[in-house]
């Protein structure tokens, strides 16, 4: 018998197997933490930059390839490797000639995915990583041991795949697929309802004290001062973090939907040693320099902060970092000590909170981080959980707590204190 993959000895046919069961499982990995970002179930559940700025899923998670048509990217790798697992268990010529040709497909597309993650999002998801290193070494099998291997032209080789086959394959994928629309569809549709149980879990959190100082730097602002408007958000961000990113977007809209009810105080928050004693390493290289960039001159904060963010890839790169300083004539705010100060007194308010984890020294130890009349969240929440929450807050404001009672029972005592 000529060479070939699944139909020989059952060595290859089983290291076969582990590389289709392999993709399965970091794609299961990649949908679950798909879900998880873009839909918490709790308050809790938030992402934030903590680990490291490169090696990040939520990038991934947030970006444009993280579905097709409302089908999570991870999906058509599950189905991928279901293929490589049952060609293994169930051998015949013309199923490994399909495979074969998907596998071709297949460590192209993850070839695609990898330089997108790397160049562009300027970060690399390790579920997605799992499945790269088990797509390139089933194509590696299908290469070195698959059939058709001494045919002769690139089409005899990967080409001979089989009609029928593939017709039923891709039937069954597009009957998976409306499947999972539909979840995704169910997900988005429960969103108020989980929205709810975020309310009454934000209530139940403990307060803590603004900070000792709120920074002057504001992105948003309703009144004079800061804790006379119904929503009071202090969010320490690194203009590097992609889940920041991720939050500036939802507070964009939100800063519509309540226009003259909201302030929020910008404190910034760079992860990287050179100005935040927090951190044990640079997770974001270049984000000092940009707050420093960004506080030298208040009267251009706000188009500083909006440029970095809508430039958010390029901002990574010393070269913009350089023009940005240069367009906004802020190149002296990288030896100003005056600003860099601030910026540092700014960053150690997070070590006044107390600890959120054995782990780390200080409460605020990850952005995003956000204060909302007095209540820790850390991490990112999508739209709809951040617009209930506040309308929460704006009914509290305006009409009592109405709306918080039918979530929250208040002590007496405590309904006395807020009054």
């Amino acid at each position: 018998m000529d060479r070939t993959l699944t139909l020989g000895g059952y060595g290859k046919r089983f290291l076969s197997f582990i590389s289709g069961a392999g993709m399965m499982a970091a794609s299961i990995m990649t949908m679950r933490h798909f879900f998880l970002a873009n839909y918490p179930s709790s308050i809790y559940e938030g992402a934030f930059c903590d680990i490291s700025a490169f090696f990040n899923c939520d990038s991934s998670a947030f970006s444009v390839i993280s579905q097709v048509a409302g089908i999570p990217i991870g999906y058509f790798g599950l189905f991928a490797g279901a293929l490589v697992a049952l060609g293994a268990l169930f051998p015949s010529e013309s199923f490994e000639r399909t495979n074969k040709s998907i596998a071709l497909a297949n460590v192209l597309g993850v070839l695609a995915l990898f330089s997108y993650s790397v160049f562009f999002l300027k970060s690399l998801c390790l579920l997605c990583s799992g499945y790269y290193v088990f797509s390139i070494f089933s194509f590696i099998l299908f290469w070195r041991h698959g059939i058709d291997h001494d045919a002769r032209g690139f089409f005899a080789r990967y080409a001979r795949f089989s009609f029928k086959m593939v017709f039923v394959f891709a039937a069954t994928a597009a009957l998976g697929a409306t499947g999972v629309i539909l979840f995704h569809n169910a997900k988005k549709d429960a969103q108020t309802g989980t929205a709810m149980t975020v309310v009454r879990q934000f209530y139940e959190l403990p307060k803590v004290a603004a900070p000792s100082l709120i920074s002057p730097y504001w992105t948003a602002k309703s009144t004079e001062k800061f804790e006379d408007a119904a929503i009071q958000i202090i969010e320490y961000v690194d203009f590097l973090c992609p889940d920041c990113l991720y939050l500036t977007q939802q507070l964009d809209k939100l800063k519509k939907d309540f226009a003259g009810k909201i302030n929020i105080a910008f404190q910034f928050f760079a992860l990287e040693t050179k100005c935040n004693k927090v951190v044990d390493k640079d997770r974001h290289p270049g984000a000092c320099d940009l707050s420093f960039m960004a506080a030298f001159d208040p009267a251009k904060f706000l188009p500083i902060h909006d440029e970095i963010f809508a430039n958010f890839r390029s901002a990574k790169t010393p070269e913009w970092r350089q023009a940005l300083a240069k367009k906004y004539g802020a190149e002296a705010a990288l030896t100003d000590l005056k600003t860099q100060d601030l910026v540092q007194r700014i960053i150690n308010t997070g070590a006044e909170y107390e600890k959120t984890a054995d782990q780390f020294a200080h409460g605020i130890r990850s952005t995003p981080t956000m204060i909302i009349n007095n209540r820790m969240v850390i991490g990112t929440l999508p739209y709809e959980h951040l617009k209930a929450l506040f309308q929460a807050l704006v009914d509290e404001k305006e009409g009592g707590r109405k709306f918080i009672e039918n979530w929250v029972p208040v002590p007496k005592k405590t309904l006395k204190s807020v009054k």
